[in-house]
């Protein structure tokens, strides 16, 4: 299944830099790796334009939204990894309370046209 989210990090150079180093090709902490790949994530790609950032992620069938949550807070590099993105990360104006990355609704496939 594939989901689009979406979130801005905070208009600042320093900031925006910062983020994409942490993204950098081989610099994830392989535990952060592991997590993703544990909960059934196939692929992510994220994109930035400005300060706004569009995530692609692919799940296979065992991916949990809930479960991924839950299994999250119970561990200490992720709860490390989700404080160092908070300071630079801006959830959407419009994003569920609490929610960090906001779902995007699909509302146009070529597919579907003629």
């Amino acid at each position: 299944m594939r989901h689009v989210l979406l979130i801005d990090l905070a208009d600042e150079a320093d900031a925006i830099a910062s983020y994409e180093a942490w993204h950098a090709a081989g610099a994830l902490p392989p535990a952060i790796g592991a997590s993703i790949r544990t909960a059934d994530v196939i692929a992510i790609d994220i994109y930035r334009s400005g300060n706004r950032l569009v995530m692609l992620m692919e799940t296979g069938p065992g991916f949990d939204p809930a479960a991924k949550a839950a299994a999250d807070a119970a561990d200490p590099a992720v709860q490390a990894w989700e404080a160092q993105m908070d300071g630079v990360q801006r959830p959407l104006p419009w994003a569920v309370p609490g929610a960090k990355w906001t779902e995007t609704t699909r509302i146009f496939s070529l597919d579907e046209q003629p």
